[in-house]
């Protein structure tokens, strides 16, 4: 710590900080655009300017840039000096003089930071009298709406989109105040992270197209905080809705998940919640070929209790997308022993393998973004740029630490962006790809490699081999493969820390194994042993702890001996994840169907009774992320009449089934009480989030901002009286705008404001630095920190060589951002960029098979045939075919299988 000096003020402050993120993270008002947390200074807008005295002597002193200033100790700056305000004053007239008077229209207004620091700076009047500068702006897509004639020329949005986030097809063209920030052609922004421009952007240059289309403003909304529902990461999340939508997604920032960004899936897959494909009201069938009846929901609920009272027994499928509340009380209506993961057996036993990392000794598991401060990874496996986008931002920035080394040298604070990329240049990052396709890291590793499941992790073991010399290593492994194990494992032996990231993208157990080996070897030499193990949805995590009885084949001959017939299915598609053979199964072998879920699928059309659950944002719930975090997401609005929370409705099934405590559970407080002490692995659950009866000064924390100011004219045509705001007993937020009038816990936070502080930026006054934790520190609970190790060795089984005939190859599964999850494809944006179903095959082997793009493939399986159009991909290693996984219309295959390919005859 140093010490400088504000205005004559003594502070304590961090050394090697600039000015400007010293003072906002003393309070400190002090205006300023280009520069950003997460992105360092280039000291482009000049707006931070400070008036910096030599001395307590210095009565002169001169103005410098806040943001491309040192913190040094001893220090003195002045932000009130009048030098220095007329500067910033005039500095911010000239920004002005070509911004359109739009503020009543524009998106942005009301959260817009440039309104923010026009006001912080006393700037109220225009001089300016002449013509201004025009663009003609670019549709850039569904998700970006394009208002080129509000930029400032910051900079923010091109240094985002290029150099931190990596995309190619978007720049700044022109010179001078001439400026253009756009594509060279009109069309869709390719980069899966371009919505973070809406929040980047000071102005109202790029604003969400998607809210845009509600006509709404941020003081109509009423938000709450939440947690992404598609990945494993567990970002952070702002809900937002009005008039019983969600309106709209923004992040929420988390020091040790997502920090300040969010994927284009998490930011915009939300409108599955307003589909015209929600399941509203209970539903029953007299017969399964019957079309389904809409039935009130105690005729629901009393048909329901038929079922499972008559028979000889029921079983309960789990979900990885539902709650851990909604699946414990599944488990707990069923039976313990008669709950059964929603997964097939294969991708059970890979979540298993993942979790079962927490639980090794000498390995630690990372947050995503502590994961992102490794100067050295190792990718096994994994497409992390598809099946968990957000890390795969923070790992493009593993440059950075490497060039900090040399910028140390030449005394450069690493704050120092311009100089930072200055140094960096075309270098590459100390990390390695090893994957079965091309990846959206490939540019900026050092190391990329192509090979087949099986050979990765033989790869794998071979490094930890090279590491460890007590470590198994494969037989028969080749020079060159030899040659990059050797090299694999002194990147990762020279760094301070190391990190290996794996996953369950392949389907193949021995990558996972691999990639704990390769752990442990580094652990063995006295080297940090963090390893990441990817899961691919919001609470498969969560799932794999619940200790099921099987996955869905287990289900099936369960039903199939008579142990039970009938089933009631949680918020899972299982025609989504085994083979249709399996699913109709399950479908034939029932004698009775519950189903819960928010939207009809195949599932669902085979049910007898449905019940309509509530999404995340319309319940309250937990989620257990890819490091074992537990983190609450609360309800934005309540849900619609006959709709309820999947936790509610099991609980009203296993009452009338004469559980004996489920009665008890009123809120969901008591069913994770319930869930903390009958599993162990649980047992902090309870501090995850603050109770519900958890209250400030003032009451509860609103949902609704102080300028929310329509609710009654939202009734008037019905009564002029306000009609009485739902209750919500589940958490501490209300739905109005009554109650604390300040900060709430890190965990409440349902917006970002302060005084003077209107836009996304209002985040500095919540931390305790910056970049840093929250004020109360981040939300949630590791659960598994505290749990007993284990230290069952090296695994041993290493896979042998892939040795194929002429006619086989490999078939992986390909994940898309957009696409391969199933709730964000309901979302209108997210369809737009979704990929048709297709094959991709290397060049040289389609070349061999006689086919180019689009022609048509036969894939044989062992019991049937697909038929799809090829798609050329130079990134794909030889031999290895990839089908795309979850994709609308395509089938559930069980990869990776050995097939053979033949070209297909055209329609």
């Amino acid at each position: 710590m140093v010490t400088i000096y504000v205005d004559n003020q003594p502070f304590q402050v961090k050394e090697g900080q600039n000015l400007l993120q010293a003072c906002l993270s003393l309070g400190f008002d002090l205006p300023y655009f280009c520069w950003h947390p997460a992105m360092g200074s280039v000291g482009a807008c000049r707006q931070c300017a400070v008036k910096q005295f030599r001395d307590e002597t210095d009565t002169k002193g001169q103005i410098v840039m806040a943001c491309m200033t040192p913190a040094g100790h001893g220090t003195r700056i002045s932000i009130k000096d009048p030098e220095a305000a007329s500067f910033r004053a005039a500095v911010i007239e000239f920004m002005m003089v070509n911004h359109p008077h739009d503020c009543p229209v524009c998106d942005e207004g009301g959260e817009c930071h440039l309104q923010d620091m026009t006001v912080m700076t006393g700037h109220t009047r225009r001089a300016y009298r002449f013509n201004k500068r025009t663009y003609r702006n670019q549709d850039l897509g569904p998700f970006i709406n394009h208002e080129m004639n509000r930029c400032i020329q910051c900079y923010r949005c091109v240094r985002f989109y290029r150099e931190y986030a990596g995309g190619r097809d978007f720049n700044v063209f022109g010179c001078h105040d001439h400026l253009y920030f756009g594509r060279h052609k009109e069309g869709t922004l390719e980069s899966p992270f371009s919505g973070n421009l809406v929040e980047i952007c000071p102005t109202g240059v790029f604003t969400d197209k998607a809210f845009k289309e509600h006509s709404s403003r941020k003081w109509d909304l009423q938000t709450a905080p939440s947690v992404c529902v598609h990945c494993g990461l567990g970002c952070n999340t702002i809900a937002g809705g009005r008039y019983g939508e969600l309106r709209r997604i923004r992040n929420r920032y988390h020091h040790r998940i997502n920090g300040y960004f969010l994927c284009d899936r998490g930011r915009y897959g939300y409108a599955f919640v307003n589909s015209g494909q929600r399941i509203m009201r209970p539903l029953q069938r007299s017969h399964r070929k019957d079309p389904a009846q809409t039935v009130p929901r105690p005729t629901a609920l009393s048909a329901a209790a038929t079922l499972l009272a008559a028979g000889r027994g029921v079983i309960g499928i789990g979900s990885p997308r539902a709650s851990l509340e909604a699946n414990f009380t599944l488990r707990e209506l069923v039976g313990a022993e008669r709950f059964f993961a929603g997964l097939s057996e294969r991708d059970l036993q890979l979540n298993r393998m993942a979790a079962g990392a927490h639980r090794k000794r000498n390995l630690m598991v990372p947050s995503p973004l502590e994961a992102a401060r490794s100067d050295a990874i190792f990718v096994l496996g994994e497409d992390v740029s598809t099946t968990a986008p957000l890390l795969a931002l923070n790992l493009r920035q593993l440059v950075r630490p490497e060039a900090a080394k040399t910028a140390e040298r030449v005394r450069l604070p690493d704050w120092n962006d311009a100089g930072i990329r200055e140094i960096v240049q075309d270098e590459k990052a100390p990390l390695c790809v090893a994957t079965p396709q091309h990846t959206g890291l490939d540019d900026v590793a050092r190391l990329t490699h192509r090979a087949a499941p099986a050979d990765l992790a033989r790869l794998g073991f071979a490094v930890a081999a090279a590491i460890d010399p007590a470590a198994p290593a494969p037989a028969e492994l080749g020079n060159g493969e030899q040659a990059l194990a050797k090299k694999i494992a002194g990147m990762l032996q020279a760094a301070r820390r190391p990190l290996i990231v794996s996953g369950t993208g392949c389907g193949d157990p021995a990558v996972l194994q691999a990639a704990v080996n390769v752990a442990c070897a580094l652990g063995s030499v006295d080297l940090p042993a963090p390893l990441l193990q990817l899961v691919p949805e919001c609470n498969s995590l969560g799932l794999s702890l619940m200790e099921a009885t099987g996955g869905i084949e287990a289900a099936v001959a369960a039903l199939e001996r008579g142990d039970a017939d009938t089933v009631v299915i949680l918020e899972n598609d299982l025609f989504r994840r085994v083979d249709e053979k399996w699913a109709k199964r399950l479908v034939d072998a029932a004698r009775g169907m519950i189903v819960l879920d928010h939207l009809h699928n195949r599932t669902v059309d085979r049910a007898d009774i449905v019940f309509p659950a509530a999404t995340f944002a319309e319940a309250t719930g937990t989620l257990t992320n890819v490091e074992g975090r537990a983190q609450r997401y609360y309800s934005v609005q309540p849900p619609p009449a006959e709709v309820d929370a999947s936790w509610r409705w099991l609980r009203d099934l296993a009452t009338g089934n004469g559980h004996p405590r489920a009665a008890d559970w009123k809120i969901v407080d008591d069913v994770a009480a319930a869930m903390a002490a009958a599993l162990p692995v649980f047992a902090a659950l309870p501090k995850a989030a603050p109770e519900a009866r958890f209250r400030m000064t003032g009451g509860k924390i609103p949902r609704q901002s102080h300028r929310f100011s329509e609710r009654t004219a939202m009734q008037a045509h019905i009564d002029v009286h306000e009609p009485k705001p739902p209750e919500d007993p589940d958490t501490p937020l209300t739905f109005s705008m009554e109650g604390h009038d300040g900060p709430p816990p890190s965990a409440l936070i349902p917006r970002y404001w302060a005084p003077g502080w209107n836009s996304v930026q209002a985040l500095n006054k919540f931390q305790s630095e910056i970049p840093g934790s929250l004020h109360d520190g981040d939300p949630g609970e590791r659960l598994l920190d505290g749990l007993a190790k284990t230290d069952a060795g090296y695994f041993t089984e290493i896979p042998t060589r892939s040795l194929l005939e002429e006619n086989q190859w490999w078939l992986v599964a390909a994940y898309h951002i957009f696409g391969s999850e199933e709730l964000s494809v309901s979302s209108p944006g997210i369809a737009q960029k979704s990929p048709t179903p297709y094959v991709a095959l290397h060049p040289d082997d389609a070349a061999a098979l006689g086919v180019t793009d689009a022609d048509p493939v036969t894939i044989a399986l062992d019991d049937r045939r697909l038929d799809l159009p090829a798609r050329v991909i130079p990134g794909l290693a030889r031999k290895v075919a990839a089908l795309p996984a979850g994709l609308p219309g395509m089938p559930v295959v069980q990869l990776p299988a050995l097939v053979s390919l033949a070209k297909g005859a055209r329609p």
